[in-house]
């Protein structure tokens, strides 16, 4: 190991997907706004991608191995290097395979590790991960918080951190007419949206079901589904099977979503699983109003029938029947966006999520070196949930 000169921590972020979708952008915030007169950040991703070219447009040097279950050597390899190269810290792993991938890298480097879980559980797999590698655990959804500490993860070893989102790039003072116009909807049609990965997990069929449901009550409610994923050309012949004409609209990821939010009367968020959904925060400080499945950390973000509305789990009639409800008062729909965005500014804003990650990685880092600091034994543990 060379001799350190910079003395600013060190942190290999290995991030097991490469995509576009809410992990990476989450991600891409914090780094944007991690202090690099204390950081130096490194990382490792499974493949090349537009995520890799923003990585290195920020100035971070980004390698790529095959990430896996049961990591291969030349991964291991690669990650002992990166870890030598750039004496790295504290190792800091986005998904399972990382997971796996950072506490072989780190024992054999005798590197402290944080993960952050970014779904709605913690699996049994990363599970002994965890407690075989005494990793540090970040959960952005309270019910993964507590089955964390249920399964047997020291309170001195978890934390319960929410993401956040920039509400200077996302906010309600852009007014969607742009996009109304691109569609060919007026500024007076009712429009509901999904914003998502077109995967299963995300529910988009469930999105699909209740547009039908309304649209056979109100013709007058335009829809509008924007993402990309293996579920395309199913929803496209349901679109067909429901008959909604030039009422729902598909739109590719390559729109500039802040620019969209306002746009829509209600977002309706479907998924089957989440941990803090980007879409419910992004929506909400964009001062649109959200109706979403009562699921993971959709819960921790909506204040029912204040900021909007939580519906049961998979009830796709139940979520119509709202977005129908809310749009017959629009004084209602108004005053839950500002609500919305209020409750964003508070709670989650990116900028203390990534002090409160950095205070995190800069604990975990001092504390693998044995070193004192200003945190009390107990700092990493959740004090009690912050939000009220």
């Amino acid at each position: 190991m060379k001799q350190k000169i910079d003395n600013r921590i060190s942190v290999l972020e290995i991030i097991g997907s490469a995509t576009q979708g809410g992990m990476e952008n989450q991600i891409l915030s914090f780094l944007k706004n991690i202090s690099l007169d204390e950081f130096s950040i490194c990382c490792i991703c499974p493949c090349e991608s537009r995520f890799t070219r923003t990585l290195r447009e920020l100035g971070l040097p980004v390698f790529v191995t095959p990430l896996a279950d049961d990591p291969q050597w030349r991964s291991i390899q690669t990650t002992l290097e990166v870890c030598r190269l750039h004496n790295v810290d504290v190792i800091h792993a986005h998904m399972p395979k990382s997971h796996v991938l950072a506490a072989i890298a780190g024992s054999l480097a005798h590197k402290p590790v944080v993960a952050t879980i970014h779904g709605m559980h913690l699996t049994t797999h990363e599970l002994g991960v965890a407690l075989a590698c005494k990793s540090y655990l970040i959960a952005n959804c309270s019910e993964t918080y507590i089955q964390a500490l249920s399964l047997g993860i020291p309170n001195d070893r978890v934390r319960f951190l929410p993401n956040g989102v920039d509400t200077t790039i996302f906010n309600p003072e852009k007014d969607g007419l742009n996009f109304r116009n691109s569609i060919g909807v007026s500024p007076t049609t009712p429009l509901v949206g999904f914003i998502g990965r077109l995967e299963y997990e995300k529910g988009p069929d469930l999105f699909m079901s209740a547009a039908a449901y309304i649209h056979e009550r109100d013709a007058n409610v335009h829809f509008v589904v924007v993402g990309a994923g293996s579920m395309n050309n199913e929803l496209k012949a349901s679109c067909l099977k429901y008959r909604f004409g030039e009422h729902l609209h598909f739109v590719d990821w390559s729109i500039d979503l802040p620019e969209i939010y306002p746009a829509f009367d209600i977002i309706a968020q479907t998924s089957r699983s989440d941990g803090t959904s980007l879409v419910v925060l992004e929506a909400m400080a964009s001062g649109t109003p959200v109706i979403g499945m009562s699921v993971g950390g959709v819960r921790d973000i909506i204040e029912n029938e204040h900021t909007g509305v939580l519906v049961n789990e998979g009830d796709w009639e139940q979520l119509g029947n709202q977005i129908l409800k809310l749009l017959k008062t629009p004084l209602l729909l108004k005053a839950m966006g500002s609500a919305s965005r209020e409750r964003v500014e508070q709670y989650f804003n990116i900028a203390q999520n990534a002090s409160d990650t950095a205070s995190i990685l800069q604990y975990v880092a001092r504390s693998g070196k044995g070193q004192h600091n200003n945190f009390s034994q107990n700092h990493f543990a959740s004090e009690e949930f912050r939000m009220k």
